[in-house]
């Protein structure tokens, strides 16, 4: 039996860290081109001169530092309307008894499986109504409430105990009270999970963004980064991996900083 689990665990090993050189080469030749001149992109050479030239005439050919301060803009703005919306909705699933409660939760839920390009035209259209084209508020505005962060804060909330809520509520606190001084400090990892989903979707989403912006004053970095594709001579792939490294790298580090977070709360949250 002893040796039966070694053997298994020693095929498991061996397949991780397949499945970890698999995801980590593509980030090495990345990082391999971004740092060597623009001759060397297609050819693996040990003396190839370094060089970090390729970031700065990255950042020098678009507006980036615009493009940055918009996605921050940006994920933020959806982020605190996200906590904010799912919070309350999650406690009020999990506490409240109203009608209907079931089958609300139910459309929320549905929402799940509707992927947001199908409501792209219906999206285009309520924000030219609201006269919002070409402003960041469009762009976050169809994804300010997510039915997935209020099915992972409801699960979440479900294992509070109510024996907390009891002494809260015997010390005077009202609803919004319990809220805030019992379940939001004990979901704080399931907080710190779910925004880094949210950040890494929305600012990684190129689609709607490129949709509903036409300025450079709005454009997040995803649409920015594009303008390396238009050009049909000439391309530097050192200079577009570069930026592709500027653009993602920040999502990389934090994903690496908060990874074991990440996963517990997931686990906490029975998803699997």
């Amino acid at each position: 039996m002893s040796d039966r689990f070694n053997y298994d665990q020693f095929l498991n090993t061996l397949g991780a860290w397949f499945l970890g050189i698999l995801w980590f080469l593509p980030i090495i030749y990345a990082v391999w081109t971004a740092t060597h001149p623009g001759e060397y992109a297609t050819r693996f050479d040990l003396l190839a001169p370094l060089t970090l030239g390729n970031f700065v005439d990255a950042w020098n050919a678009a507006p980036f530092a615009r493009y940055f301060l918009n996605t921050i803009m940006l994920v933020t703005f959806i982020l605190i309307g996200q906590f904010v919306l799912c919070t309350l909705a999650a406690y009020s699933f999990t506490r409240f008894s109203f009608p209907g409660k079931d089958i609300l939760f139910a459309l929320v839920l549905l929402q799940l499986l509707v992927m947001p390009d199908i409501l792209i035209v219906e999206n285009y259209s309520t924000m030219r109504a609201l006269g919002l084209i070409d402003t960041i508020a469009a762009i976050g505005l169809p994804y300010i409430a997510s039915g997935f962060g209020i099915f992972l804060l409801r699960q979440t909330f479900k294992t509070v105990p109510k024996e907390l809520e009891e002494a809260a509520r015997v010390e005077g606190a009202g609803p919004i009270g319990i809220l805030w001084k019992v379940y939001v400090p004990l979901a704080k990892p399931t907080y710190l999970a779910y925004g880094l989903v949210s950040v890494s979707h929305h600012w990684n989403n190129f689609l709607w963004p490129l949709i509903v912006t036409n300025s450079v004053e709005t454009r997040p970095v995803t649409v920015g980064l594009s303008i390396f594709g238009s050009v049909d001579q000439g391309i530097d792939w050192s200079i577009i991996t570069a930026a592709t490294l500027m653009t993602s790298g920040p999502l990389l580090i934090a994903f690496l900083l908060f990874q074991r977070q990440f996963v517990q709360s997931f686990m906490r949250a029975g998803i699997k």
